[in-house]
């Protein structure tokens, strides 16, 4: 019987001065376990030399494939069609950048023998974060697994292992607009966990922007929550009732206590005012939905290749992939 295939998918977005450390961390743990492995790398428009480095280092070597995109589609796009393109009886995602240690591959590895199916790290310390990120990651938490119906552990990352069933059931997902480790999350499975501590990032900059941050944030909420549709819902019920109130008692005091306190045009702006909120705050919760309905609809390729190097097959998946 032939040796088990470990994939292990890891996106690219400039990282060219930490792809030679990591392919060697990369050789030294996977050379030691006892199953064959390839490395799919998914170049996500990278413009630093990313990409040349990465040729080089699969010429030299057929284990080691690329998925280069025609640009940037995001991480977690790049995560997807990495896992269409492994064919390993187990998969590990992680990330280029070393924060993500090598050397935990063996702890992940040893749990799936033990008989996971998706094997999870949790980040208990990020060295080099700031206050803020490390607050904003914790709020982000603790909003979500009180709005959503799926919960999730705080300090989870994209750094985990799932088993092959894992993945042929993630491959016939076509959602568009996704957070990778939410849908792993939310398709179950046997399920354990690995925490570690991430170490500070050794060269270049942290590529996730604030701004991608909060716009993955609201992509987790509406993927997994129906709570802002609801939300806009109970604000609408708040507001009328508070301006109702407020309204009744402005009516009171002019008709009865004190005539000239509150003019016809301040009852009327003030009743304006709330109506307006209510309408605005529930179109801007719709209109996030109906976004997502739109992206899905339209149908367009989840990513585009623009070129695939010591990958002959059209992707392991069962069904056809999203991508084109």
């Amino acid at each position: 019987m032939a040796e088990k295939l470990i994939s292990v998918v890891i996106p690219v977005y400039n990282e060219k001065e930490n792809i030679p450390p990591l392919l060697e961390a990369l050789r030294e743990v996977l050379s030691s376990l006892s199953y064959r492995y390839e490395l799919v790398f998914v170049n996500d428009g990278s413009v630093d030399g990313s990409l040349e480095s990465l040729r080089e280092a699969a010429n030299r070597n057929d284990r080691i494939k690329i998925v280069d995109f025609s640009r940037n589609f995001g991480k977690e796009t790049a995560l997807t069609a990495g896992c269409h393109y492994a064919c390993g009886d187990a998969v590990i995602t992680m990330d280029a950048d070393l924060q993500h240690p090598p050397s935990l591959i063996s702890d992940l590895v040893v749990a799936w023998e033990g008989g996971a199916e998706v094997v999870y790290t949790v980040r208990r310390a990020n060295r080099g974060a700031g206050w803020f990120k490390r607050f904003s990651s914790c709020l982000f938490y603790w909003l979500f697994n009180r709005v959503s119906e799926m919960k999730t552990e705080a300090g989870t990352t994209d750094f985990r292992l799932m088993d092959r069933s894992v993945m042929e059931v993630f491959r016939r997902i076509p959602e568009r607009e996704r957070m990778f480790r939410g849908l792993i999350d939310w398709m179950g499975f046997r399920r354990t966990r690995v925490v570690f501590e991430a170490p500070a990032r050794k060269n270049g900059k942290n590529r996730y922007s604030y701004i991608q941050l909060l716009r993955l944030a609201m992509n987790s909420f509406t993927s997994f929550s129906l709570f802002p549709l609801r939300l806009a819902g109970y604000l609408g019920i708040l507001i009328t009732l508070i301006s109702g109130l407020l309204l009744l008692f402005m009516l009171i005091m002019r008709w009865f206590f004190a005539p000239t306190m509150f003019t016809p045009i301040a009852i009327l702006a003030v009743g304006n005012t709330l109506l307006i909120g209510i309408v605005l705050i529930c179109l801007g919760f719709i209109a996030l939905y109906i976004a997502r309905i739109h992206a899905e609809v339209i149908d367009r390729p989840l990513y585009i290749i623009r070129e695939k190097v010591n990958i002959e097959r059209e992707t392991c998946d069962l069904n056809e992939s999203p991508g084109t």
